[in-house]
């Protein structure tokens, strides 16, 4: 059985979306062994076809140790930014290896060289329907733009009759109620709060627990955030702002302009029980379809191997 090197990054949401990946290999047939930049311990060369991981991780730790192996670094940050990772800068140059294959997320930023193009995409065995909702609404990481954290209490407070929930790291958690106004908006973050998420099963039953996960994407020009398949491959429905790639999902998903719009589209859809089952069927079947782990990334090995 072939072998592959996966990395855990440090951060959590490349750990998150690692676990995606490493899953796709799994169903391919390969074996996965960790390496956790978390934990202190001893690499073990041995025989991997590849190194796999999240952003510059895998590259730092193929020259880090010197080793003779082809290496996978799948990109959701871009790589000019120090969200890449740490040393960004200094592993940049080491994309033109003709032995590390670096894909990216975003469909416009990934036109740069040496650059291929693969959208997020997750384990729907994990990602599905399997629950009943118990909330209305959910918002998924961090209000910490100003924008962000009044969309957030101004949804609270034009729609008290719903159940809100919000998750996130307890830094932003506090950062964001120490940036609110009054005791109102206190307790609000207070009440809707539900901790933070740190693992792909968790991060599916909250998703599950819930009827709507509005979107904010944050990085590149064009794509679409790794909330996005995971809401759609779990049949809740995504309420995003505006992104080119939409076109993906043949316009499956209700767009927002502004929060009075979101506002009015989380009414219609919580009112219209049949056009809400139309669409978030829709959206399963479509990430089954074209961003399940298994199938991405034998799309991407059979990539590697033409080039080769």
């Amino acid at each position: 059985m072939a072998k592959i090197l996966g990395i855990l990054p440090h951060s959590i949401g490349g750990r998150l979306t690692t676990s995606s990946i490493l899953d796709g290999f799994k169903q391919n047939g390969f074996k996965v062994v960790l390496f956790d930049e978390l934990k202190d311990e001893n690499f073990l060369n041995d025989d991997y076809s590849f190194i796999v991981g999240y952003d510059f991780s895998p590259i730092k730790f193929k020259i880090e140790n010197n080793l003779n192996i082809k290496t996978i670094a799948y990109f959701s940050d871009e790589i000019d930014k120090k969200t890449a990772g740490e040393g960004y800068l200094k592993y940049q140059k080491y994309l033109k290896n003709k032995d590390i294959f670096a894909f990216y997320w975003d469909r416009e930023l990934s036109k740069k060289e040496n650059l291929f193009y693969q959208p997020h995409f997750v384990n729907t065995k994990i990602y599905k329907n399997f629950k009943k909702p118990i909330y209305d609404v959910m918002f998924m990481g961090r209000l910490d733009t100003s924008l962000r954290l009044k969309m957030y209490l101004d949804l609270n407070k034009k729609l008290p009759n719903l159940k809100f929930c919000w998750h996130a790291i307890e830094k932003h958690y506090l950062d964001a109620l120490s940036r609110t106004e009054n005791e109102e908006e206190k307790d609000i973050l207070k009440n809707t709060y539900q901790g933070f998420i740190d693992n792909e099963n968790d991060m599916a039953s909250a998703i599950n627990n819930t009827k709507i996960v509005y979107n904010i994407n944050a990085q590149g020009k064009s794509s679409l955030n790794y909330r996005t398949i995971q809401t759609m491959a779990s049949q809740r429905l995504l309420i995003t702002d505006e992104r080119a790639e939409l076109d993906l999902f043949e316009n499956i998903l209700p767009v927002y302009q502004t929060t009075e719009d979101l506002i009015e589209k989380i009414k219609y859809y919580l009112g219209n029980d049949e056009e809400y089952e139309k669409i978030t069927k829709k959206s399963r079947e479509f990430i089954e379809l074209n961003h399940d782990s298994a199938k991405c990334v034998l799309n991407m090995l059979n990539l590697i191997s033409k080039i080769n």
